[in-house]
């Protein structure tokens, strides 16, 4: 059974959980912006899922945050999540 997307904010922690997917991801992008707002580190350990739009948006919200001058590293980056930034050749960087 698919799981939406949830997420929540711990000081500058943003723990997203359930299914990062074309199906589930549009609340957070339409959010993106107060979403990331003091975010340094993104936490995937609650995402059960991930597909290539979810991919797209983790960089995207990863750009977001260094153009908001800070720093920013994902945590539990998943084999499914590596296996498709290594598909996609994408830099080491996008996706810290």
């Amino acid at each position: 059974m698919a799981e939406q997307l949830s997420w929540t904010r711990d000081g500058e922690r943003l723990m997203l959980r359930g299914e990062l997917d074309q199906d589930f991801l549009v609340p957070l992008w339409d959010a993106r912006n107060e979403v990331t707002q003091g975010v340094s580190v993104i936490d995937l350990n609650g995402l059960s899922r991930v597909d290539t739009a979810g991919l797209a948006l983790l960089v995207h919200l990863v750009d977001l945050i260094r153009s908001q001058g800070r720093k920013v590293s994902l945590e539990g980056v998943s084999e499914k999540v590596a296996t498709l930034k290594r598909l996609y050749n994408l830099p080491e960087d996008m996706i810290p």
